[in-house]
This record gives structure tokens, C-alpha cells and sequence, in this order.
């Protein structure tokens, strides 16, 4: 970590044993050894605390994230039909048959077809072959 090899932990050994002396040195071994568990203790209960934060703060915004996600998916939902006007569904039978005309009887029967386009009727306006009305005044 500090990148201290054997060479220098033998230095600052034999520096401490002249200094402190051979009947203070294994207490003062032991005291710095307990403070420098208590230091990894504490530096180890802090570094797990932060990272439980992290993680929780984390879990957190993914959970509003995935919450916000699912409104904004529920509100297209609710909002896609009303954008969508549906469109008039015409049968099948209507669209592929053509009315046929009441004329004179003709020698020959005209082929039917189907329409390209379907041509609204107008409501207002009698058919000009309905025999049920009468007739119009030119």
C-alpha cells in the first residue's frame, strides 16, 4: 500500500529497539498494533458505510427511474387511442359489389366491377331511380 519493504520495516525496527529500549519495545509493539487495527477497523467500517449509501442511493434513482418508466408508459397507453381517430370500417360485400342501375333492359349486361374509391351518398338527396318518390320537377 505504502510500498514499504522488509528492508525498511527492519530499519525502523532496530531504530525503535535503540530508541525505546528492549524492555519498553513489545509493549510499544503492542500498543501500536492494537491503534493500527482500531485505524483499519474504523477507515473499513467507513469505506462500507459509504458504499452502502452509494448503493442504496443507487437502488434509489433505479427504482424512481423504473417508476417514472412505467407512468410515462401508461400514459401513452391511455393517450394513443384518443390520438388515433378510428377509421369507418365499410363490409366487405359493400365494397365489392356495385349497385346496379335500374334502366331499360339492355341487350347486353354491362360487366361489375368494383369501385376504386367509395363515393359518399348524400343524405339529403333522394336516389333519381327510387320509384317510391315522387317524380321531380325538372
Amino acid at each position: 500500500m505504502f510500498g514499504i519493504s522488509f528492508t525498511e520495516l527492519l530499519l525502523v525496527g532496530l531504530v525503535a529497539l535503540l530508541v525505546l529500549g528492549p524492555e519498553r519495545l513489545p509493549g510499544a509493539a503492542r500498543t501500536a498494533g492494537l491503534w493500527i487495527g482500531r485505524l483499519k477497523r474504523s477507515f473499513n467500517a467507513i469505506k462500507q458505510e459509504v458504499e452502502r449509501e452509494i448503493g442504496a442511493d443507487e437502488i434509489r434513482r433505479q427504482l424512481h427511474n423504473e417508476h417514472i418508466l412505467s407512468l410515462e408508459q401508461d400514459a401513452r397507453k391511455i393517450l394513443a387511442p384518443q390520438q388515433q381517430a378510428p377509421a369507418p370500417v365499410e363490409p366487405l360485400a359493400e365494397q365489392s359489389i356495385a349497385p346496379v342501375a335500374e334502366a331499360a333492359p339492355a341487350a347486353t349486361p354491362a360487366p361489375v366491377t368494383a369501385p376504386t374509391e367509395a363515393a359518399p351518398t348524400p343524405a339529403a338527396s333522394p336516389a333519381p331511380h327510387d320509384p317510391t318518390l315522387p317524380p321531380r320537377a325538372p
